[in-house]
């Protein structure tokens, strides 16, 4: 279990640093918008790729307590382990993103005052975290390359979404404490949090019906 904690915490860390940096890197660098965007999601789609891959061996590469409460909800991980789970996600998130900060010579902790408020905005999380979920039970059904369908996901993500796609719990509560572009003001905390756990639970339900075990269609009658 301290392996999968382990594996848990530095994965999201990784994310989260990534995420923020290439954030902070991309405004220092440009001062347009849609390269400042394209810089970071395609740093957070390759980070997803290279941290689910590395880490999926260890403790199943979640990295998100959405998923996290996608597989509790499938019986797939006992509460006891899911909630180490997320302990060790939020953990990482933090610390990575203090990391992130360092790095640029910045404060460690901050005071988010960007503000998220809008409905569409929450219609964007519950959209791109039930996107998120079904992505990875179809990739998982389909045998397929999960880490990479999930990188695809979130990259394009970043783009269709007015809210960029947090879609991660653990991340989204970081976000608080950084003034960067990618901050969150704690007021709207809540909003985001309650849109992404209900996204997970629409995606896990539309996902286990979809993608549910069956013999195909015509195989029976030779059609």
């Amino acid at each position: 279990m301290l392996r999968h904690l382990t594996a848990e915490a530095l994965g999201t860390g990784i994310l989260m640093a990534v995420v923020v940096g290439s954030t902070l890197m991309g405004t220092r660098m440009t001062d347009d918008p849609a390269m400042g965007l394209l810089v970071t999601s395609l740093c957070a789609g390759l980070a997803l790729f290279v941290t689910i891959t590395v880490f999926g061996p260890v403790s199943g590469g979640h990295l998100n307590p959405a998923v996290t409460l996608a597989f509790w909800l499938r019986g797939e991980i006992p509460l006891p382990a899911a909630l180490g789970f997320v302990l060790a996600q939020v953990l990482g998130a933090g610390l990575g993103l203090a990391l992130a900060h360092v790095m640029f010579d910045l404060p460690v902790v901050q005071v988010a005052t960007t503000v998220r408020n809008l409905p569409s905005l929450w219609l964007s999380e519950v959209i791109a975290t039930a996107g998120l979920i079904l992505v990875i039970l179809g990739g998982l059904a389909a045998n397929g390359p999960v880490p990479a369908l999930v990188g695809a996901y979130i990259t394009a993500g970043y783009w269709f979404t007015s809210s960029m796609s947090f879609a991660n719990p653990a991340m989204t509560l970081a976000r608080i404490l950084t003034d960067s572009a990618t901050g969150l003001r704690a007021a709207d905390l809540p909003a985001y949090l309650v849109a992404q756990f209900a996204g997970a639970i629409l995606g896990l339900a539309l996902g286990s019906w979809l993608f549910a075990k069956e013999k195909p269609p015509g195989l029976a009658d030779g059609g």
